[in-house]
């Protein structure tokens, strides 16, 4: 599906993940009514299974080809429908990851994972599990619950396979404490839709490092619970305007954050000296930040999303504790090529930016260890192509190609060429 097609999925309660499916479209279409029966007591239920194959033609010490997938279950339940709770939405879902990783299999050094649908413990997880109360003639949203950071805030789909374009992007960056799908986390979340076109949120996120442990996801990431080791809290702040010129759909963002943790300096020691060469305890910073941009637009065609969308994300983190500071990423996708509806074409190009300041403390730890650890301090260089093929509501077949430019930042890594393959069922 194009970018901006589910433009309304990105911006609303529910939660925008890696495949959203065009609302309607399922392979196994009504189930013989019982889907439209649900639906009319105030119950959406979803099942889809997604995959991403990944080969490597060049970069990287081995020519490989690695296979990951995801299977999803989801329940929506309007409660006002269901039971009588007026304003009420409830949600949850739980999804299972499997496969290998081509970039680690095949030593690239790549920062951004070639198969976006990759990581976060290869389990089960309890993904989302909210309710949305709308008061004030739906003016105002408080959800609370179980949620993942990137649903609501910065939020972007994943049409593409790497990961540079796919999904939340401050996540990309600073995923140990902005957690994206399929990780969740206890969180409430306040939305003031402040015009028409217009709304203002802001949240509080538990920020606890052992969420996005692979040893807890796989003992404990489905359940309820809560793990030890909470370390302080995350406080997004986002503006949003959505403008439909001509009929076209629009989405424009501007957001910051704050996390309450201490975090690590990458480059000083407690005296402000080189902690690669003295070895000491890092400098502790109070608080970590950051900001982004996100732009969608559609350019040309019609209102229900056929012609050409173009999308720019930006985001800058904390340069004293974040490995990964900046990333840009921009592109366009083409809804119905050849008169084929449901067919897409995407390009988009990409930077992420290892931070020059953490190459430097690994150079320096090298020089004292004797080591030879690899550390970029530049850009890696991202190029993505695909065409949707659609045959059938409910699934697509998507092949791309991605060539990657100074893997990790560096020039020592060979750059890379992939041939992938995403797929996606809606049952």
């Amino acid at each position: 599906m194009g970018v901006l097609a589910a433009l309304g999925l990105s911006i609303g309660a529910s939660g925008a993940r890696a495949d959203q499916a065009v609302p309607g479209s399922y392979l196994l279409g009504d189930w013989g009514g019982q889907r439209t029966r649900l639906e009319d007591q105030g119950v959406r239920l979803s099942f889809e299974y997604g995959s991403q194959v990944a080969h490597n033609f060049s970069g990287g010490s081995d020519r490989l080809t690695r296979y990951a997938d995801q299977w999803m279950f989801q329940a929506t339940v309007d409660m006002q429908k269901r039971w009588g709770w007026k304003g009420a939405t409830f949600q949850g879902t739980i999804t299972d990851r499997n496969g290998r990783n081509l970039g680690a299999d095949a030593k690239i050094g790549n920062s951004m994972l070639l198969q976006e649908i990759y990581g976060r413990g290869q389990t089960w997880h309890l993904t989302q599990f909210w309710v949305n109360q709308r008061l004030l003639d739906d003016r105002l949203q408080v959800k609370f619950g179980r949620l993942t950071v990137g649903e609501d805030f910065a939020s972007f789909l994943c049409d593409f396979q790497n990961l540079t374009f796919c999904g939340s992007q401050p996540g990309n960056l600073v995923s140990n404490y902005w957690v994206n799908w399929p990780t969740s986390q206890w969180a409430l979340r306040v939305k003031v839709q402040s015009s028409e076109r217009t709304y203002l949120q802001s949240g509080v996120y538990q920020v606890n490092p052992r969420y996005v442990e692979d040893d807890y996801a796989r003992r404990s990431g489905w359940t309820l619970g809560s793990p030890s080791g909470t370390t302080g809290a995350l406080i997004p702040l986002e503006l949003g305007w959505q403008v439909v010129p001509g009929g076209r759909s629009g989405s424009y963002k501007v957001g910051a954050w704050y996390n309450t943790s201490d975090g690590a300096d990458l480059y000083d020691d407690t005296a402000r000296n080189s902690r690669g060469l003295t070895g000491l305890d890092p400098l502790q910073h109070s608080g970590q930040y950051g900001a982004y941009l996100n732009f969608q637009q559609q350019i040309t065609g019609t209102g229900e999303g056929r012609g050409a969308s173009v999308f720019l994300n930006i985001t800058q983190t904390d340069r004293r504790t974040a490995v990964l500071d900046r990333q840009i990423a921009f592109g366009v996708v083409y809804q119905g090529p050849f008169g084929q509806v449901r067919d897409a074409i995407g390009l988009a190009m990409g930077a992420t930016h290892n931070n020059a300041r953490h190459a430097s403390h690994v150079r320096d730890s090298n020089a004292r260890t004797s080591q030879a650890i690899a550390a970029g301090g530049g850009n890696e260089y991202a190029i993505e192509a695909y065409y949707t093929w659609a045959p059938l509501p409910g699934l697509y077949v998507r092949p791309n190609v991605q060539y990657i430019v100074h893997p990790g930042g560096t020039s020592a890594n060979r750059n890379a060429f992939v041939l992938g393959l995403k797929t996606q069922v809606s049952f």
